[in-house]
This record gives structure tokens, sequence and C-alpha cells, in this order.
């Protein structure tokens, strides 16, 4: 016989239940209440992965505005190479 709540089944054979039907009542009961802890384990697992990927998410987006800063910080460099590359051949054109 698998786990039964014991009370259960008094209770139900006092009420004029058959033992078999008291039985099955009680172990299904039992299995109902071993589906319930593992929904909550589930559910403590589920609140730690939430967290992790929290902090996943504060990550990438921490990457993400370093990647956006060192990218404009290209545009600004390349933009300034141009400046001194027309200076360099205005003053080239001015030895020649």
């Amino acid at each position: 016989m698998a786990l039964q709540y014991g009370a259960l089944r008094s209770a139900l054979l006092d009420a004029g239940a058959k033992p078999e039907a008291a039985d099955r009542a009680a172990e299904e009961l039992a299995g109902l209440s071993r589906v319930d802890e593992r929904l909550g384990q589930m559910d403590g697992r589920l609140n730690q992965m939430d967290a992790r990927l929290g902090y996943m998410d504060w990550k990438i987006n921490a990457i993400m505005a370093v990647m956006i800063v060192m990218l404009g910080s290209q545009f600004l460099l390349w933009s300034k190479i141009g400046e001194i590359s027309g200076q360099l051949a205005q003053i080239a054109g001015r030895l020649h």
C-alpha cells in the first residue's frame, strides 16, 4: 500500500465508505500532496533562474552601453583623422 493519510482513511471508514474506496481516496490525496511538493520545488528553481536571468540581462545591457560608447568614440576619431589628413594634404600642397 502506498503512502496514505491515515486520518482521512479512518474518517472515510467511519463515514461508511468501503475500505477499498477509503484506501484509494487516501492514496490519491497522498499522491496529490507529492505533486504539490514537486511543484513547490520547481517554483523555487524558477525563481532562482529568474534572478540569474535578471543579473545576466543587467550584464548584457552594460556591455551594450560600453559598445555604443566605443562605437561613438570611433566615429569621432575617424572624423578627427579625416580633418588631420586634410590638413596634412594642404601642408603638403603648400610645400610643393
